[in-house]
């Protein structure tokens, strides 16, 4: 699996990205953020609960406003594993999806210990923040998906019967990699999403939503990255489900008013290409990012999910700055995913200057270990 390298990037292209990859990162806490609440509640006690336009602001979760959820988590530490790729590069190490999988196994480490563990010198900074030791209701497949060192791979997925929308939740961060091709980036994504979530729905739906975020992430538009996505998708056998999600997402944008209702349809049975649709079909229809959010959390599907896809794709869009403040302002963990953030924009636009043959920044490699 390889890369285009040599992109040469100019200070207003490397502003443009890193807002980008900040708008992605926090969009999607947020959407995480908003949604928490309502996971595993109907419509109808949605309403109850918030009233009868339903939850319009962020509410309280795991004991505070703006808690994030293990989707979050786990995307932090995708990102985490995508830098770590490119630094081991200069070793002759390269195979990312390998690098992604000891992420993920850092990740799970927070799901079982106390806090860090400051013997594993490897483990870089991200898995020394002690706010991750925190268990958000993790899903059983990404617990059973990373319980053993064993890497999931295609041809031997974990989880084969799970087709939930976890694995296409932590899949921004792939899109963010704009350098590469829309084919590797799309690749990338599905054989880390396998290593948790093995059914052909779950991991072709990771897919197409990094290469969603991957255009918009380039400048395009949102309808010309979906229609970027189902060209990549027919070569995939299997694709049908989530193909037929998108372009009934894109057909239910001129069906009138956008309703809870609607949105509710789009969910279905609440697996991966369900929630992909009504990010897709919410990031279409909004009038802005909060009510694009807010239009994508209402429903009795996986709320969460469907929350954290819509902001990653409203973030690469429009950048940070269109993100709600105020929401922004309660976003648990908001500096560590700003510094996630910049550090990525960093090691993508200026990765030589950190480290490579003529030498490395010993500050950097202590942040990301070669190991």
């Amino acid at each position: 699996m390889g890369a285009n390298a040599g992109a040469v990037w100019g200070r207003v292209e490397q502003q443009d990205f890193r807002s980008r990859v900040r708008g992605t990162l926090l969009g999607a806490a947020v959407g995480d953020a908003l949604g928490a609440p309502l996971d595993g509640l109907s419509l109808e006690e949605i309403r109850a609960a918030y009233g009868p336009e339903g939850l319009t602001d962020l509410a309280s979760a795991y004991g505070r406003r703006g808690a994030i959820t293990d989707l979050t988590q786990l995307t932090l530490f995708t990102v985490d594993g995508l830098i770590r790729a490119q630094v081991r590069r200069d070793t002759g190490a390269w195979h990312p999806p390998t690098d992604l999988h000891r992420a993920y196994l850092r990740w799970a480490a927070t799901q079982r210990d106390w806090g860090p563990d400051e013997r594993r010198k490897d483990d870089g900074w991200l898995a020394r923040e002690e706010w991750l030791y925190a268990r958000r209701d993790p899903s059983r497949a990404c617990l059973l998906g990373l319980g053993d060192g064993t890497m999931g791979t295609l041809d031997a997925p974990k989880n084969p019967g799970e087709a939930g929308p976890e694995a296409a939740a932590r899949s921004a961060p792939f899109g963010l990699l704009v350098g590469w091709e829309a084919q590797l980036v799309a690749q990338l994504a599905v054989e880390c999403a396998a290593q948790t979530h093995g059914h052909p729905t779950a991991y072709l739906t990771a897919g197409a939503y990094a290469v969603v975020v991957h255009a918009l992430a380039r400048g395009e538009s949102l309808d010309a990255a979906v229609q970027q996505a189902l060209v990549l998708l027919a070569a995939r056998p299997g694709h049908e489900p989530v193909s037929v999600a998108l372009q009934r997402a894109l057909g239910a944008v001129r069906q009138g008013m956008p309703s809870p209702a609607r949105v509710e349809e789009l969910a279905g049975d609440g697996t991966a290409e369900g929630a992909f649709a009504v990010a897709v079909y919410c990031a279409l229809v909004g009038e802005d990012v909060r009510h694009g959010l807010c239009l994508a959390v209402n429903h009795g599907g996986p709320s969460g999910a469907a929350g954290m896809l819509t902001g990653g794709l409203l973030g690469a869009l429009h950048g940070e700055t269109a993100l709600p403040p105020g929401w922004l302002a309660e976003l648990e963990g908001r500096p560590a995913i700003l510094v996630l953030a910049d550090d990525f924009a960093m090691e993508m636009t200026q990765g030589p200057a950190l480290h490579g043959p003529g030498g490395a920044s010993p500050g950097w490699l202590l942040r990301y270990p070669r190991a």
